[in-house]
This record gives C-alpha cells, sequence and structure tokens, in this order.
C-alpha cells in the first residue's frame, strides 16, 4: 500500500507501543486500484493515554473522541484517525443509543467484527505488509458482492443506508442474507437523524460510479418506502414505444447511471456532482401524479403531460426529507421543471429570446447543468437510441454558446442607477421599470447600455411614472 511519508514515522512510534494497523476504507481503496485520503489507523495493545503520548510529538492533536477511544493527529494539512479497538453494545433507539468501550486487548479479528461489512473489515500491517482478513472481505470485494460482517449489523439502521451508497460507489451486489437483514429492521429507518440521512445521500450523489446500484438496493429491502417520492415511480407506467426499459423507476435508475458515465460529470467537482444526479433523480418525480392512459391519434397509450412541473413541489419535499442544504432545491427544481426544454424549439431551432428565457429561469443553474440533464435522461431509455435527441440538445448547446449563455443567465443592462442618472427620483416605480426592461432586454429590444436608454426614453413616453 503507498502510505503517505509523513504517516509512516507515527506508524513506527507507535509499534513500540502497540500494534498499528490500516483499517477501513484505505484497505478497501488500495484492493481497488482507488486512491484514497481516507486513512484510518486502529492500534492495540496500548492504552488512551500511552496512544496520545506517542502521536502528540508529532502535530496537533484532538481527543474529542476521547469516549470512543479516538485522536484525531494532524499533519501536513491532514487530519488522520487513530483509534484503539472497542466493543459496541446497544442500549436504546437511535444512533446514540450505543455503549462503547475501547479494549486495547482485542484481537484482530474481534475489532473487525464490529466493523459494518467485511470489504470494510479488512486490516493491513504496515511492517509485515500483509492484509489480515478474517470475514473474507477480499473475496467478497473480488466477487463485487457486499456482506454485514456480523449479526450485530441489525443494531445501527443507517447501515442500510451505508449499503445504498457503497453498493451504488463500488458497484456492488447486496448479499441476500444481509438484503434480509436490512428487511427486517426497515421499521428503524425513523430512528436516523435527518443529518445522517443526509451524509449517505450526499455520499450516493457525489461518489457513484453506478448509482442504480444503491436505488436497487433501496427496494430490495424495503427502505424504499422511506423516500415516498422515489418510491413512487415505482411500477409508475410509462409507454413501451417511447421508455421500452420499463417503468419510471427503472428509467430513472438508467438515467442516473448515464450522468455517472459522463466525462463533464466525472470531472466536476464534488458539489455539481451532487446537485446534477439529485436533479436527474428527481427529473421524472411528477409522473406518478400525471400519468394516465389516453387516446393519442386513435390509439391508448400511457402520457405524463405536465410531469415536468408537476415535480417541482416532490422534488422541494424530498430534498427536505433527506435533509439537503437550502441552497439545493433553487439549483435542483429549475432542471426538473425545464428537463424538455431541448423539444420546445421550432423545428429543432431556438430562437435567442428562447435561450436567453431558458437562461433566466434556470438560475442559479445553467444550460449546461441542463444539457447534462437532458443527455442522462435521453440516453436512460435502453435500447432506443439517444441520437434525435441529443442533436437537440447539442443544438440548444450550441446557441447558448453563441450567446454566452451556457454558464449564466443573462444580466439586466439597466439597473436603478441608471434610472437616477436619467433624472428620475428612486420610488415605487423603479421595480416596474426595471422588470420591464429586463423582459425587453430578455425579447432583443436593446443590448447595450446606449440602446437601453433609448428604449428607456420611448416606455416612459408611453408608460410615465407616478407623481410623488
Amino acid at each position: 500500500m503507498k502510505i503517505p511519508v509523513e504517516l509512516m514515522p507515527v506508524l513506527e512510534a507507535l509499534a513500540a507501543v502497540g500494534r498499528p494497523r490500516l483499517v477501513g476504507g484505505c484497505v478497501r481503496d488500495w484492493l481497488l486500484g482507488l486512491e484514497s485520503d481516507d486513512f484510518d489507523i486502529e492500534v492495540a495493545g496500548t492504552d488512551f493515554g500511552e496512544l496520545h503520548r506517542v502521536l502528540a510529538p508529532f502535530g496537533a492533536t484532538d481527543v474529542v473522541g476521547r469516549s470512543f477511544g479516538v485522536i484525531k493527529l494532524h499533519l501536513r494539512g491532514r487530519w488522520y484517525d487513530f483509534a484503539l479497538p472497542r466493543r459496541e453494545s446497544k442500549t436504546g433507539a437511535g444512533h446514540r443509543g450505543f455503549a462503547v468501550e475501547p479494549d486495547p486487548t482485542l484481537s484482530d479479528a474481534e475489532a473487525a467484527a464490529r466493523r459494518d461489512f467485511t470489504i470494510n473489515a479488512i486490516a493491513y500491517d504496515p511492517f509485515t505488509l500483509r492484509l489480515i482478513d478474517p470475514h473474507n472481505g477480499v473475496r467478497d470485494l473480488r466477487a463485487g458482492i457486499l456482506r454485514h460482517t456480523s449479526p450485530a449489523f441489525v443494531e445501527d439502521p443507517l447501515r442500510v443506508l451505508r449499503a445504498f451508497q457503497l453498493a451504488a460507489r463500488f458497484d456492488l451486489r447486496l448479499a441476500p442474507e444481509t438484503v434480509a437483514l436490512c428487511q427486517s429492521i426497515q421499521a428503524t429507518g425513523a430512528e436516523l437523524a435527518v443529518e445522517r440521512v443526509w451524509g449517505e445521500w450526499a455520499k450516493w450523489a457525489e461518489k457513484s460510479t453506478r448509482p442504480s446500484r444503491g436505488l436497487q438496493v433501496l427496494k430490495d429491502t424495503g427502505w424504499l418506502a422511506h423516500f415516498p417520492e422515489v418510491a413512487a415511480m415505482d411500477g409508475c407506467p410509462q409507454e413501451p414505444d417511447w421508455h421500452p426499459e420499463g417503468d419510471a423507476f427503472t428509467h430513472t435508475a438508467h438515467c442516473c447511471d448515464a450522468l455517472a458515465a459522463l466525462p463533464e460529470w466525472r470531472a466536476a467537482p464534488p458539489r455539481r456532482r451532487r446537485l446534477l444526479m439529485l436533479a436527474v433523480l428527481a427529473h421524472d418525480f411528477g409522473k406518478p401524479a400525471t400519468t394516465v392512459r389516453a387516446e393519442r391519434r386513435g390509439v391508448l397509450r400511457w402520457t405524463s403531460n405536465g410531469h415536468e412541473a408537476a415535480g417541482v413541489v416532490p422534488t422541494e419535499a424530498f430534498l427536505r426529507q433527506i435533509g439537503a442544504p437550502l441552497d439545493h432545491a433553487p439549483f435542483i427544481t429549475p432542471l426538473v421543471a425545464h428537463h424538455l426544454a431541448h423539444h420546445h424549439g421550432q423545428d429543432g431551432t431556438f430562437s435567442d429570446q428562447q435561450v436567453r428565457r431558458l437562461a433566466r429561469k434556470l438560475a442559479p443553474a445553467t444550460i449546461d447543468d441542463l444539457c447534462l440533464v437532458m443527455i442522462a435522461d435521453a440516453r436512460g431509455r435502453p435500447p432506443l437510441s439517444s441520437c434525435e435527441s441529443e442533436t437537440l440538445i447539442s443544438r440548444l448547446r450550441e446557441r447558448a454558446t453563441e450567446l454566452a449563455l451556457q454558464d449564466a443567465a443573462p444580466r439586466p443592462l439597466l439597473h436603478g442607477r441608471h434610472l437616477i442618472a436619467y433624472g428620475l427620483s428612486p420610488g415605487p416605480d423603479f421595480s416596474t421599470i426595471l422588470d420591464a426592461a429586463f423582459e425587453a432586454q430578455i425579447d432583443g429590444a436593446f443590448g447595450d447600455e446606449s440602446t437601453a436608454f433609448m428604449w428607456l426614453s420611448n416606455y416612459l413616453q408611453s408608460h410615465p411614472p407616478s407623481k410623488a
């Protein structure tokens, strides 16, 4: 394993008083050939005081986790967690209902048994270069299986949501016996604090390689019921001629996978990845309420007219329920409401006015963001080709680029200071005049400051301001 150079002297010092092991995510990621910045070290054979004594000379320490036997050490701009092996027992409901007791005498196998999944219960000895794998995590990792480590799994319902995001991040299937355990604790999902729920959804939305694996975990375990807006899509019919892949849930799962495969999404910062993935997840939340069997050109078909706008309210409800930050809904809901905008052109073309208005409606999201959502939507209908839709999306993107609106909404050219310079006194008419000016600008009535003043002069002749 490639261990950070600053960490090795610390490990060597710890080896003089105990038995240091690299554990958890860094070992799993290394075995998968992935870079990891999540280095956790478990040290058996010593006590908390001695652990702190050895670590303190290397840098700033944080002992906020003393009761859990955890010390954080700051090295070269990064925090590392050093922990004693510990026993845990369930004492009550919720994530705080645990008795935790550090126990330096635990064996490697006993210490690993408290971990959630076998793939996270593999340790690495940095001196013998040996893997310590008492629960066959390497075997499960190679087989693409996510399996619980022990029956104690049921004591923390958050582990089901960890299964949800881990399956999506590493393209894993949940072992049948783990599915059964998750089903048995489905009712305990209500115990989870919303901030813990959001932590797992955020990882799913930012880090997935195959998001559909996580959605399937929720469905198989019955935990989809905790997220009713997602659950409502399961079984929601779609017209087979347009959606041969199946119902709205199946379509959405394909769309999420399509987004995760886009190079632009993979290269984006974590926050943008998260916002776009949640927008794709929610883009058809309006279908369950709008889907009907109706006659179209003499043929009965499933239709979902108006589902784009109908998706806004359930999207807001879903984001509140999972504890998303408050700034997420204003970004995501316009993408949901306008995810069919590429079909609104005239003969496949888009006027300047259309593009300007769309950019304004999407803000703070952008046309570039919308195009990624629409591409994912178009590619989520296997085996149908997405070429026709992607041609329209490309045309929209090209027009936005020509107007310099692909990654920003149009900005008003006229402001209050211009009205004052024109000789008007500040008052209630200002907002009316400025709103009308922006609408005229969107319609192409003017495009720079000089022509804006010409428009203003004409506007005021027909709409004289009220007297104070």
